[in-house]
């Protein structure tokens, strides 16, 4: 334990890996609209947010950014047949969220370590914000992304400013989904309810986050927890996708 915080990045991973589970199960195969539906969707909205914090603290501690979005785009392919096939994307042609992360790396790059003008960075980043129209997480992720990236300084996190991040993208994510409620006939009470637990997923990460992460990595088994996190992306997905195809 450091500083008297009891969880290290991988803890809070394998728990974004949970939760993100809990998300997909339930599009798999519940009914939309149930209370068990709702509260696993909700639950899996811990997991993206956290995934945009560490993407920008692994950016800053990587020894090779180019390994980095390598592997991104490596399994963000491997994971888009699978990804089509269990959420049923195949008319849409949306692409899986480690598509969104690999955009998301891109724009820290252009904001970290191009050589571009200020203008040119400013114009490339809002190209890869919108390329990420056509993946999960469309606009959201590459916002959280930035938010975090200026709550660091120097690679430390500056606690006031990334608390500020995490309160941005939860009232960001309940206005988007209170219009998006009212816009479809719900009651604007139920509508502003419904759109604040949405958002808690976003709040409980902010809470672990500032409050109970100690800023290390597992001492150990840490190759097994890297490539963990990786792989099991388009695992899970696919199980889910042979289990619903047995269950036919």
């Amino acid at each position: 334990m450091e500083n008297g915080r009891p969880l290290n990045r991988d803890m809070i991973k394998y728990l974004a890996a949970a939760a993100m589970l809990l998300n997909h199960v339930a599009t798999v195969f519940f009914e939309p609209g149930t209370a068990l539906y709702r509260l696993f969707e909700y639950t899996g909205y811990f997991t993206a947010v956290t995934m945009c914090y560490f993407l920008v603290e692994g950016y800053e501690h990587t020894g090779s950014k180019k390994k980095y979005a390598k592997r991104l785009l490596l399994f963000a392919v491997i994971s888009q047949p699978p990804y089509m096939l269990a959420f049923e994307m195949g008319h849409t042609g949306q692409l899986n969220m480690l598509f969104t992360l690999f955009f998301c790396f891109l724009i820290l790059y252009v904001q970290c370590d191009s050589m571009m003008s200020r203008t040119a960075k400013e114009m490339t980043t809002a190209f890869l914000v919108f390329v990420t129209m056509f993946s999960d997480w469309a606009l959201f992720a590459p916002v959280f992304t930035l938010l975090f990236l200026r709550g660091r300084r120097g690679g430390e996190t500056d606690r006031r400013k990334t608390a500020e991040a995490f309160a941005a993208a939860a009232g960001m994510f309940a206005f988007y989904n209170f219009a998006s409620y009212y816009e479809v006939g719900m009651p604007a009470v139920e509508a502003l309810q419904t759109a604040l637990l949405s958002s808690a997923g976003i709040m409980v990460s902010g809470l672990l986050i500032l409050k109970f992460y100690n800023g290390r990595r597992a001492a150990r088994g840490r190759t097994f927890s890297k490539w963990f996190f990786y792989i099991f992306y388009p695992g899970h997905i696919t199980a889910l996708l042979l289990i619903r195809q047995f269950m036919l």
